[in-house]
């Protein structure tokens, strides 16, 4: 996290409670940021848009203090939002989130975003990044590491195919392997991942941008 609290935007919402906006084209990403900003006191009201022009309706209606706005709305762009927000609705300051994608805190900035962050973060540092970016600070997540060890185009086939469920059965079929070779796959991503089990390594290259099924 980084960047200095302007003196003038911090107390201009500190003892105030915040009008947040929330766009995702996931109904139940914006169901679980619904549930978690309004169980919090500091906040008035939490409102969530699918697409763009949902958003800045909701903007100008609501002067919302902060944005969440997911990096990728189908095949909108969160960063052309947020500078539509940023121009349209300027007290309104921008946190862009993602499920897989990265973007770097320059390009994030030149869009006019006050931070980005994951959304596979705890609870707790969400809330806490969109009170620090309503106070006038930057919240930057660091790029995720990549595997210690690179996966070969097999390992990622493999990896792809677990992502959609598929169990090793499937997985040998579609591929035209043997069982036991995709056991030997997947032991291998275990190892490279530094996991236990299917889940662990799903979520963790989710977080690595390995898979293409996050947002």
């Amino acid at each position: 996290m980084s960047g200095p609290v302007r003196g003038s935007d911090a107390r201009a919402v500190r003892g105030r409670r915040l009008r947040l906006l929330v766009v995702d084209d996931h109904d139940v990403v914006q169901w679980g940021f619904r549930l978690l900003f309004t169980e919090q006191s500091w906040v008035e009201r939490c409102l969530s848009a699918r697409t763009s022009e949902e958003a800045l309706e909701l903007a100008a209606r609501y002067d919302p203090h902060v944005a969440l706005v997911d990096l990728f709305l189908g095949e909108q762009s969160g960063a052309e939002l947020c500078e539509a927000l940023r121009r349209d609705s300027p007290q309104t300051r921008v946190l862009l989130i993602s499920g897989a994608g990265w973007i770097s805190p320059e390009a994030a900035k030149t869009a006019g975003a006050s931070g980005f962050v994951p959304k596979d973060w705890p609870a707790r540092h969400i809330t806490r990044a969109v009170r620090r970016v309503a106070n006038g600070q930057s919240v930057f997540a660091p790029r995720a590491e990549k595997p210690a060890t690179p996966l070969t185009n097999r390992e990622r086939e493999v990896l792809g195919l677990m992502a959609f469920g598929a169990t090793n059965r499937e997985i040998a079929a579609q591929l035209h392997l043997s069982p036991h070779t995709v056991k030997e796959h997947t032991s291998a991503l275990y190892r490279k991942l530094d996991v236990r089990n299917r889940a662990e390594a799903v979520q963790r290259a989710e977080r690595l941008g390995l898979t293409s099924g996050g947002s």
